[in-house]
């Protein structure tokens, strides 16, 4: 490694080094130190990086969230490291809702609102709120479709059957891969002949 080397190449060490190691609270510890002495905006280039790397991600965007609260894209990342992590609905549901206050066009962070809802007919509820603002989010109206579908069945609920029905009729006119549009029409088929 370099005498003075960036926050990229450091973390790089870092992550190196834990994965011949394997050892998670040493990964940590280091993490938290790289992440308390570096500048955001190269902890935020270097931690791009690693957005998978969870373990790795989730330290560094507590810091910069820290830093700046009001950042919707550090937000987003951080609650979907949580989220990842079993961090729990109510803690990704507050971070979703900060980002969205920051930034409401973020459409990560009204996809983790969404998701974070632990009740199913008011998940089904934000769902349609996504679909509302971003009318061509298909994995927002798959999201929606599929809840709309589970509500359904699970409390044998006539208007959440319309509802995943015609979504997933939205899904089909839309899709583009064979497929895709196989498993919509498989998918319909079993809806239009379920009886709530």
């Amino acid at each position: 490694m370099p005498k003075n080397p960036s926050v990229r190449e450091a973390l790089d060490a870092l992550v190196d080094d834990y994965r011949h190691r394997g050892d998670v609270p040493r990964l940590l510890d280091q993490v938290a130190a790289l992440s308390a002495a570096a500048p955001t905006a190269e902890l935020i280039a270097a931690a791009d990086h690693y957005r998978e790397m969870h373990e790795v991600a989730g330290p560094i965007y507590e810091v910069v969230v820290d830093r700046e609260p009001e950042n919707a894209r550090a937000l987003v990342a951080l609650a979907n490291a949580f989220w990842l992590t079993g961090r729990g609905p109510e803690v990704v549901g507050q971070l979703a809702s900060r980002a969205i206050a920051a930034d409401p066009s973020n459409r990560g962070a009204w996809h983790l609102w969404a998701l974070s809802e632990g009740d199913q007919r008011p998940r089904v509820q934000r769902w349609q709120q996504v679909v509302t603002r971003f009318p061509d989010d298909l994995l927002a109206q798959a999201n929606l479709a599929d809840n709309a579908a589970s509500l359904a069945s699970a409390e044998n609920d006539p208007v959440a059957m319309k509802l995943a029905i015609a979504t997933y009729e939205v899904l089909l006119v839309s899709a583009t891969q064979p497929a895709q549009k196989t498993a919509l029409e498989g998918a319909l088929r079993t809806l239009k002949n379920w009886r709530v």
